[in-house]
């Protein structure tokens, strides 16, 4: 289980850009962190995680796999989309898939690249996305509402709780506010994602920045993460261009460019990273001498179910979980050396599993 972004933004900001740039960054990793187009829009990448290099080294792993991140460049939007201006209904179906939305906001001056609004305001034109994404929620919520009337009579329980559900949006959309703001119990939260509300879908602002600010980032862009806080949104600076510079580039070439402007990683790094964050997400591995591989799942999840992820009869027919902590591991050079030290663990159906937990499954097949 990776997870899917989908990538939105106003004309001229950078978006398809920054798309191009990070599949095709994605495409030149090493051989065994393949890069495929699903569609002309869509790009399936590797999360690049050091530990699982390391994993697979202490191992002898013959093969490496990574988890995965879906990028969907989706195209249409400008002011009026909810109502069908540009590609419309096309754009806000493909939101609908994504499980988190990265707005790319124009945070550079460029004389030759002109701005749909005609001015630089990244925290305008976010309030513009934002306000194409209510629009299109309070259609929706009203025309459901208006089709449930009927069936409301019924008493069926699960109608009444949608009923309600889409009255606390429909609550928040008039008053000005993103679905994302409703409080949400626990027992509500499945039925409350099948609605598919647009602005329900946690955001990350992706600063689009010059490349001489792509280290510290400008002042336009200090005032989008100022907004982000604010709203308990994520944010992360990113220069387009560099990104595009360095996916053309070999791997020990793009590491030297990137020191030399000032920067650690690539921007691609940085945004799963703010994506893992956002969707509070983590990652444990399973390891062997065939593969070592990497597995994706949120904080909080219960060892059957992180076993579910590998293959539905792991959680049914689940007895328990052989565990070492990914440092237990290499301290140990392995699983024999971290059961000497007494750091492998055997957990059951109850144990939490912990971000970088390497685990065995026992199963009745």
């Amino acid at each position: 289980m990776g997870f899917k972004m989908g990538i939105v933004g106003l004309p001229n900001v950078g978006k398809s850009t920054l798309f191009n740039a990070l599949t095709r960054t994605a495409a030149a990793q090493a051989a065994n962190f393949p890069f495929c187009t699903i569609e002309p829009n869509v790009g399936d990448v590797a999360v690049p995680d050091p530990r699982l290099d390391k994993l697979a080294e202490i191992a002898g792993s013959k093969q490496i796999i990574p988890t995965r991140l879906t990028f969907v460049d989706i195209a249409g939007l400008v002011r009026g989309a909810s109502k069908g201006e540009g590609l419309g209904n096309q754009f806000l179906a493909n939101i609908r898939e994504c499980d988190a939305v990265a707005h790319v906001l124009r945070c550079f001056e460029d004389g030759d690249i002109t701005h749909v609004e005609g001015r630089i305001d990244p925290v305008a034109d976010a309030e513009t996305i934002e306000t194409e994404l209510m629009l299109a929620d309070l259609d929706s919520v009203e025309r459901r509402l208006t089709s449930l009337a009927k069936k409301l009579r019924g008493g069926d329980q699960d109608t009444l709780d949608q009923d309600r559900l889409l009255r606390a949006a429909l609550a928040a959309l008039e008053a000005g506010q993103p679905a994302r703001t409703v409080k949400v119990a626990a027992e509500d939260q499945k039925q409350w994602r099948m609605l598919q509300l647009l602005t329900a879908k946690p955001v990350l602002y992706v600063c689009n920045v010059e490349e001489a600010c792509a280290a510290e980032g400008n002042s336009q862009s200090a005032r989008v993460t100022a907004m982000a806080k604010a709203q308990g949104a994520g944010s992360v600076v990113i220069s387009a261009r560099i990104e595009e510079e360095i996916s053309q580039l070999p791997a020990d070439e793009a590491l030297m460019f990137l020191e030399e402007m000032g920067l650690h990683e690539a921007g691609l790094d940085r945004l799963i990273r703010a994506g893992y964050d956002l969707l509070g997400l983590q990652t444990y591995f399973t390891v062997g001498p065939k593969e070592a591989r990497a597995w994706t799942i949120t904080k909080g999840t219960l060892a059957p179910q992180a076993a579910g992820v590998i293959h539905g009869d792991f959680e049914r027919g689940f007895i328990r979980a052989e565990t070492v902590g990914y440092e237990d591991y290499v301290s140990g050079n392995g699983e024999a050396g971290a059961k000497e030290a007494g750091k492998f663990r055997v957990e059951g159906k109850t144990y939490e599993v912990k971000d970088g937990d390497v685990l065995h499954f026992l199963f009745n097949g």
